[in-house]
């Protein structure tokens, strides 16, 4: 006679992942204000609004992932710093528009649910969202032995910040001759994995993971002290497509950024991928951050307050080129 077919026969341990839930929970309180709505009976997260002082309101979302760096995570068993690097992913793109993110929300693919690495990829996204200042307000965790071997897991993160409509930082104020300056990445964030990876060998990637594994900065706070002090004009959160195509997404038609190459420090793993892997140079600026993580356009006679304030927040800044009239391109490199 068969046997009975239950769901945690199929794969799938329903009390083992209410558990992980509990735990869940109790890591994302120290994320939580007055402003997140508990109601135990709701089957959705809420979040009041009324509280915040915004005069015209507009509500700014983003969704994101780490990609294939969660490959290097799995390699060397290292899993507490992917979590910041989702939240950072979401919170720096809204970031662009002069956003405050307000609340997150993670989603956790998995073959086999290992409550232990779980828990470890949970407190990075706690991590990430107190840096951030924004809460964690709910998340899906889904077993799926069919789609994902053993423990292999995916990370998908989602995030809303508000912003005051006549405060919303879109790049259409940008002229000739403003100034672009550059605030230093902590290596590759959570972009260009899968040509890295292609690029080094399993012993290289074993021998250099904590570099590859350094999380994506959040730049939320200092830049929104900033906004606070200064008009930017327009920023960039330089992810896949970096130089080519995050950086240009700001520039107004008939302007192109002239970058000075040599005028900020390239960390090292960035020449290795591209020795390794014989990497075109352009590929390498069209794939990677190379060292610069964020970008601000700012007005020629802010510059130096600009660089000042940021000191005060113990951010470093470059000067790493200017606008100029050009109705071709979007972006030269000089040397």
């Amino acid at each position: 006679m068969a046997q009975p077919l239950t769901y945690k026969k199929a794969g799938v341990d329903i009390e083992a992942a209410n558990r992980f839930v509990d735990a869940v929970k109790r890591m994302s309180r120290s994320t939580l204000s007055a402003k997140v709505i508990n109601r135990p009976g709701s089957f959705g997260a809420l979040f009041d609004l009324s509280s915040l002082k915004y005069k015209n309101p507009v509500l700014v979302s983003s969704t994101d992932g780490v990609g294939t760096k969660l490959l290097v995570a799995n390699l060397v068993g290292q899993h507490d710093t992917v979590g910041i690097d989702l939240v950072a992913m979401n919170v720096n793109d809204i970031l662009c528009t002069g956003a405050k993110p307000l609340f997150f929300l993670d989603y956790m693919a998995v073959g086999k649910l290992n409550a232990d690495i779980m828990q470890e990829v949970m407190k990075g996204i706690v991590a990430g969202c107190r840096l951030a200042g924004c809460a964690l307000i709910g998340g899906e965790t889904a077993e799926m032995p069919d789609m994902y071997r053993g423990e292999d897991y995916d990370l998908a993160g989602f995030t809303v910040g508000v912003v005051e409509r006549n405060g919303i930082i879109d790049g259409s104020g940008i002229k000739s001759d403003d100034v672009l300056l550059g605030l230093p990445s902590s290596g590759l964030h959570s972009n260009g994995y899968a040509l890295a990876r292609k690029a080094l060998s399993l012993k290289e990637q074993k021998e250099y993971a904590q570099i590859l594994l350094k999380p994506t900065c959040i730049y939320v706070k200092p830049v929104l002290a900033l906004l606070e002090k200064f008009s930017i004009k327009g920023m960039a959160h330089m992810t896949g497509g970096a130089w080519y195509e995050k950086l240009t997404k700001v520039l107004p038609q008939g302007l192109c950024f002239a970058v000075n190459k040599g005028s900020w420090p390239i960390p090292r793993i960035f020449g290795l991928i591209q020795d390794k892997g014989h990497v075109p140079a352009q590929e390498m600026y069209r794939t990677f951050n190379m060292g610069i993580g964020f970008a601000l356009v700012v007005s020629p006679k802010d510059v130096v307050g600009v660089r000042a304030f940021l000191r005060t927040q113990k951010v470093e800044s470059f000067v790493i080129g200017e606008v100029v009239q050009d109705s071709k391109r979007k972006v030269v490199f000089e040397v």
